[in-house]
């Protein structure tokens, strides 16, 4: 039987220092892929952190345009507001302005108008005085005649004015511009007919200043309705 040669046993055997070797290169190598790993996570990192950066910059550029716009917003609203004031101010100045203006008119066309009245009714009491002294220096001779001119005289200037007299003796009752204050049995005249005025009314255009008061019938036919044109 051979015996192995013992030098060429020792030689295929890895020694202590090449096992040691090998680790070391095996560990470096390890080490630099794990460099190489971190190197890249830094750099990702690194370009993330610069997206970052950028989006912050672009969000906050955004903001300080939006504040500027509200800004300026904010003014032009406060800026229309306080021009809107003024104007109310001003109108309202002028709607008391022309309120006072045309109150005084008012009171003044009163003033007018009853001052032209009463000169238009100077000559009535003229007129008076003349009916008086007349009746005391010739006695009731031709009193009531004068009294009579008077009368017209002063009827004919309140007409003037405007005034009318509302004497509806023997015409239709109207409720408007009459008041019935009795009635008479007469059955020759159809119902609600005036028969005496106790006492006349007057109005000026379409308004009754006083109505007359009056007695009307009652016993006769029914009084037809005008025909509604």
């Amino acid at each position: 039987m051979t015996t192995p040669d013992k030098d060429k046993v020792t030689s295929s055997t890895p020694t202590d220092a090449q096992v040691a070797a090998d680790e070391a290169a095996t560990a470096a190598a390890d080490n630099a892929r794990e460099a190489e790993v971190v190197a890249d996570a830094e750099v990702i990192e690194a370009n993330e952190a610069g997206e970052l950066d950028s989006e912050l910059e672009r969000a906050a550029a955004e903001a300080v345009a939006g504040a500027i716009e509200e800004s300026e917003q904010v003014a032009a609203a406060k800026a229309e507001a306080a021009d809107w004031q003024d104007k109310y101010v001003r109108l309202h100045a002028e709607w008391d302005t022309y309120r006072r203006r045309m109150t005084e008119q008012r009171e003044t066309e009163k003033v007018r108008a009853t001052e032209k009245l009463m000169e238009s009714l100077l000559p009535v009491l003229d007129d008076f005085v003349r009916t008086v002294d007349y009746a005391e220096t010739n006695g009731e001779t031709g009193l009531l005649g004068g009294v009579k001119a008077v009368q017209a005289k002063l009827t004919d200037t309140l007409a003037k004015g405007g005034l009318e007299v509302i004497n509806p003796e023997g015409e239709a009752f109207d409720a408007l511009a009459c008041q019935a204050v009795g009635t008479v049995d007469d059955p020759s005249v159809p119902d609600e007919t005036v028969a005496q005025v106790y006492q006349l009314g007057y109005r000026m255009g379409e308004k009754v200043l006083r109505p007359a008061m009056v007695t009307i019938t009652t016993g006769g036919p029914k009084r037809e309705k005008p025909e509604e044109e």
